[in-house]
């Protein structure tokens, strides 16, 4: 069970008590969700000769939902489990939501442990850091674990301002020793260290202001608090093998992600700046994504999508988004399977490594979803982070039941 040692679960419990004292005529709920098998095929065998080779794991993610007092206040619980056939570090569960929400005329309340996402770039989402990475799902850093958190958004009409205070920190997930898609040699999560001597504890608050102006939205952000993406130093686990050892630090980060819709255009950046790993830096990630509808004079929509990452630490940054662009297609084929692919391309600008990705979905009949994922690496020198991954081309495939 990945649940961290400060108890979210009990956090969120006495938040939905402390919301539902007085008596309240709950609406029957709904259940959805699905149940989903996995097939991991590797091109290669791995650098590491106790990383296991091809894979199957197995994923149910329910979901509940109630609402009463006339829609305005709602309680959601969605669960994660996964089991995987060899990496027992992938084998966890997760509370990604149990969350009771307020709603008045100018002012939304939520409590508990809930999920939020900040950011409109395509390849690395620069600015989102509310949730913890659940990186043992994917290194494409899209899924995240639950955190609890008590929300406050005031509805104005010169914009929202959510203020945020998050009580309690969620350590990020690394694949284990057997573990494909990982460091080498990989991290050690049973001895991470913490700049504050609140640890886990630490109480962390973040605040943001969203609004439009014509054609374009933008939010405004700042966050004080444990840093979400630790450093990783060179260390020994218990028995003398050498592993790297996360390291989270207090940071504080101002953020700025900025969006317009011009016609077929859309226009993106994501910006900030931040202080506590070690000296200031400012990093960010920008470019476009442009539509042609109907193309070929069918219901199909193709998307050209261009963006550049660039982090002014150089060399010295732990990411592999230094000096990078990002090429990209997506397609929609706007049929009744909701057929789509989307393919790109991340290329370092000094070093020429790569990372080629293709994600695929259509829906079969009513019930059922299969997506397939592609990912390569080439090219990738020692000292680059791409480089420990040189040997995990592979291919995925899911097949999920819904209900």
């Amino acid at each position: 069970m990945i649940i961290s040692r400060h108890s979210p679960r009990r956090c969120a419990l006495l938040a939905l008590v402390t919301g539902l004292a007085a008596p309240v005529l709950l609406h029957a709920g709904a259940w959805s969700g699905y149940i989903q098998a996995e097939a991991r095929v590797f091109q290669h065998d791995p650098a590491d000769p106790r990383q296991h080779g091809d894979n199957l794991s197995l994923v149910t993610e329910p979901e509940y939902y109630t609402d009463w007092d006339d829609g305005q206040q709602s309680l959601t619980l969605e669960g994660f489990l996964r089991w995987d056939q060899h990496d027992p570090e992938r084998s966890h569960a997760d509370i990604r939501e149990l969350v009771w929400q307020k709603a008045g005329d100018s002012w939304e309340l939520r409590a508990g442990i809930s999920k939020v996402f900040w950011g409109v770039a395509e390849s690395q989402h620069l600015v989102d850091i509310i949730n913890q990475t659940d990186l043992v799902e994917n290194i494409d850093q899209e899924d995240k674990l639950g955190q609890p958190l008590v929300n406050l958004a005031l509805i104005r009409d010169w914009g929202t301002v959510d203020l945020f205070m998050l009580p309690g920190f969620r350590e990020r997930t690394f694949p284990g020793k057997q573990g494909r898609l990982r460091s080498l040699p990989y991290v050690d999560t049973d001895h991470p260290r913490y700049a504050s001597a609140a640890g886990d504890r630490h109480v962390d608050f973040a605040i943001r202001w969203s609004h439009y102006i014509g054609d374009w939205d933008f939010g405004l952000a700042h966050f004080s608090g444990t840093a979400r993406n630790p450093r990783l130093l060179p260390g020994l686990s218990g028995n003398g093998e050498a592993v790297l050892v996360p390291l989270y630090e207090t940071i504080d980060q101002t953020s700025l992600d900025l969006q317009a819709t011009l016609g077929d255009w859309l226009w993106k950046l994501e910006w900030l700046t931040r202080s506590g790993q070690g000296d200031r830096y400012s990093a960010l990630v920008g470019g476009f994504e442009y539509t042609a509808v109907g193309i070929f004079d069918t219901a199909a929509d193709l998307g050209f999508i261009g963006e550049y990452h660039f982090d002014d630490r150089g060399e010295a940054a732990p990411t592999p988004f230094e000096d990078d662009i990002m090429v990209g297609l997506r397609l929609a084929l706007n049929d009744a399977q909701s057929t789509e692919a989307l393919f790109g391309v991340i290329a370092d600008r000094k070093d020429n490594a790569r990372s080629y990705n293709l994600e695929a979905n259509r829906r079969l009949g009513g019930n059922w979803t299969v997506e397939l994922e592609l990912r390569l690496f080439s090219s990738a020198a020692p000292g680059d982070p791409l480089f420990s991954f040189l040997a995990d081309d592979h291919a995925q495939i899911t097949l999920a039941r819904h209900f």
